[in-house]
């Protein structure tokens, strides 16, 4: 369980950002549709995970499943290239922000095909990444994290049979402390903690995530940041590059 023994070391204190964005989660819950039960693959700490309906979570670490809130959905430690169900148990499958972290995509999605006649899948677009100034201008690094070379919509339409793929843009007071969720408020990323629950940030060796850290720090004390990207901090909302798949029927 390559993923999970990752999460077992980097997602310890995960749950102090990572808290569920309502909006976010109001567009997940209307692509699953009409489904009463749900799988939750690389369910983690249980984000966006609806409600209204029965679900099912797989999380291979131990340290996420530990920091599921009481009350959760059950949820079995495995992974999602060996989901243990059989065949078409659920009306439908959802994965949020995890593909990139399976060990064999392509199993994975044959997996959530297999388990669930819909798929409901919330990804990055990679080929955003050199648009967002944190990886652009200071972060780099981030994008060479082997776990981060997120597969994009081109790769993904071959897995899966893809009914739809619209664009998720990021509130401007986004709750969910995801890799682009601070695109205007710059300040928070020089937080440990929120460095702590993006994964990309997490992995950085400690002497480039403190000298990247420091450089924003900097701009930001010298206004040299605002200078670039001030104009950020007026818009409602921003393209991040996180996308929502709908697949199956």
């Amino acid at each position: 369980m390559a993923s999970g023994a990752k999460y077992d070391a980097i997602g310890r204190t995960y749950t102090r950002t990572r808290i569920p964005d309502p909006r976010i989660a109001a567009r997940i819950t209307a692509k699953l549709g009409d489904a009463r039960t749900v799988l939750n693959v690389g369910a983690g700490t249980g984000s966006y995970e609806p409600v209204d309906r029965a679900v099912v979570a797989v999380e291979p670490s131990a340290t996420m499943l530990a920091q599921r809130p009481r009350g959760a959905a059950p949820a079995a430690r495995a992974v999602a290239e060996a989901l243990p169900f059989a065949t078409a148990t659920f009306d439908a499958a959802m994965a949020t922000l995890t593909l990139h972290h399976w060990n064999d995509l392509e199993q994975g999605v044959a997996e959530m095909r297999r388990v669930a006649t819909r798929q409901v899948v919330l990804f990055f677009e990679p080929s955003c990444s050199d648009d967002f100034w944190l990886y652009a201008d200071y972060f780099p690094e981030s994008g060479e994290v082997p776990s981060e070379r997120a597969p994009g919509a081109r790769r993904l339409a071959a897995l899966f049979d893809v009914r739809s793929i619209e664009s998720v843009p990021v509130p401007a007071d986004c709750t969910d402390g995801f890799g682009a969720a601070y695109w205007n408020r710059p300040e928070a990323y020089l937080d440990p903690d929120v460095q702590a629950g993006i994964s990309s940030f997490a992995q950085l060796d400690d002497a480039t995530r403190t000298e990247n850290t420091e450089r924003l720090r900097c701009d930001l004390a010298s206004g040299a940041w605002d200078t670039r990207y001030g104009y950020l901090r007026t818009l409602a909302e921003y393209d991040g590059g996180y996308r929502l798949l709908v697949a199956g029927s």
